[in-house]
């Protein structure tokens, strides 16, 4: 997107990231360990993007506030009703995925 002025490619970033969101939101089965598992990143990474993104921008963003943006909700309100229970092979994927990360390193 070399050819795009600042302005224009902002733009089109944030309509990218708005259609994640709204494709989140119209997939809330799809869990956030799932997430984590294949992706390395899940609803709440978002959040804290954000929230960092707001800090190198000089604007005062708190995490909470990040995550009703992000979810669309009260994050307590999205948890009771969407969240389901890690499943046994749900956490191990998750912490093979973790230990594989440390190993990288």
């Amino acid at each position: 997107m070399h050819h795009l002025d600042d302005a224009t490619r902002t733009e089109l970033e944030a309509a990218a990231f708005r259609r994640l969101l709204k494709h989140l939101d119209d997939n809330k089965d799809v869990q956030n360990i799932d997430l984590m598992i294949l992706a390395d990143f899940c609803r709440n990474c978002l959040s804290k993007w954000l929230v960092n993104a707001a800090d190198e921008h000089g604007t005062e963003l708190d995490y909470e506030t990040a995550r009703e943006y992000v979810y669309g909700m009260p994050y307590s309100e999205w948890k009771t009703h969407y969240q389901t229970t890690a499943s046994p092979e749900q956490l191990a994927a998750l912490e093979a995925r973790n230990q594989a990360k440390k190993d990288k390193a």
